[in-house]
């Protein structure tokens, strides 16, 4: 039998592709999902079933067993970063492949990735509607459910760290490299809200499990309504 195939039917099943280190999964199983990992690259911190494998692959011959798919296609093909910091790197866009898989499964998915990716916007959320101490926002592709967006709410100061030689104050923390001023990995923990991973490199990978909790209530709430 295969793992995924061992997670109990009694809670919604939802596939985590490209799964990383779980921020994603945490909101899906907090909102009442049982979740399956799958991702190319080890993932030691995932703190539910794992299976390591071609995501792509994954979602095309087994996203129909499942009753939602999230997909976080690698972003550092689209990132400001990869533009400057990281320019010349060469990184995959794994985005359309990954579109038409969880299209050919028929059931309703969402891929969440970085502003500047080629995505729809349907919805954007940031850390401040969920009193975040980061605003890291993230755009998400939806098909097959809907909605209502929440209101995005304005930010209360900066990004505190250094930008140009100077250094910032704010409440909010810059979840990402190593440089100067960033903040420690305990308040990296704190402003994320990720506690079963003290990985700098996972947590800075990672989006907040606050955004994946919403979008799976408001899944859960649009099957509600179908139903009815």
């Amino acid at each position: 039998m295969t793992q995924h195939a061992l997670l109990r039917r009694s809670r919604p099943r939802v596939l985590d592709a490209c799964c990383g280190a779980g921020g994603a999964a945490v909101g899906y199983h907090r909102a009442g999902f049982d979740v399956l990992g799958v991702d190319i690259a080890p993932q030691p911190n995932y703190p539910f079933p794992f299976v390591q494998a071609d995501a792509v692959e994954f979602v095309r011959e087994h996203g129909a067993d499942f009753d939602f798919i999230h997909s976080s296609w690698p972003c550092q093909h689209h990132t400001a970063l990869t533009k400057g910091t990281n320019k010349g790197r060469e990184y995959p866009d794994l985005i359309p492949a990954g579109r038409a898989a969880m299209e050919s499964t028929g059931r309703p998915w969402v891929i969440e990735n970085v502003m500047p990716a080629p995505i729809r916007r349907d919805v954007v959320l940031c850390g401040e509607m969920f009193g975040l101490g980061v605003t890291r926002h993230r755009k998400f592709e939806t098909s097959g459910w809907s909605f209502t967006p929440p209101v995005h709410l304005p930010h209360r100061g900066r990004t505190r760290g250094y930008r140009h030689g100077r250094y910032y104050d704010g409440p909010y923390y810059p979840v990402y490299g190593d440089g100067g001023g960033k903040g420690t990995v305990p308040e990296w923990q704190a402003a994320m809200g990720i506690d079963w991973t003290d990985v700098r490199k996972e947590i800075a990978e990672a989006i907040p499990p606050a955004y994946t909790h919403w979008i799976a209530t408001q899944y859960l709430s649009h099957e509600k309504r179908a139903a009815a």
